[in-house]
């Protein structure tokens, strides 16, 4: 994030294991979600429209949340791919 210039304005311990309902909680919260894994990139509407598939690809194989997950405006970003990170902020 330091290389990127991101301001971290709070972070989670990863001893913090959030899972199912928190990742839809924070999706619901947003309009769009980026869940990001390599070269996969997915899209998935957030708000009232959240969707099953859209929480599970929030989540790793453990079952908590996947890391990075970032919250930009409205979009909320889940996982890393270099070339959707230099997109969405810009660098």
């Amino acid at each position: 994030m330091e290389a990127s210039n991101i301001e971290v304005k709070e972070l989670a311990s990863a001893s913090q294991k959030l899972q199912s309902a928190d990742a839809e909680t924070l999706l619901k919260a947003a309009s769009k979600l980026i869940a990001m894994k390599g070269k996969k990139v997915l899209e998935f509407p957030g708000g009232a429209k959240t969707s099953d598939e859209a929480v599970q690809a929030m989540l790793g194989p453990t079952g908590n949340l996947r890391a990075p997950t970032i919250q930009r405006g409205k979009t909320l970003l889940v996982g890393f791919n270099e070339d959707v990170f230099s997109e969405v902020f810009g660098s």
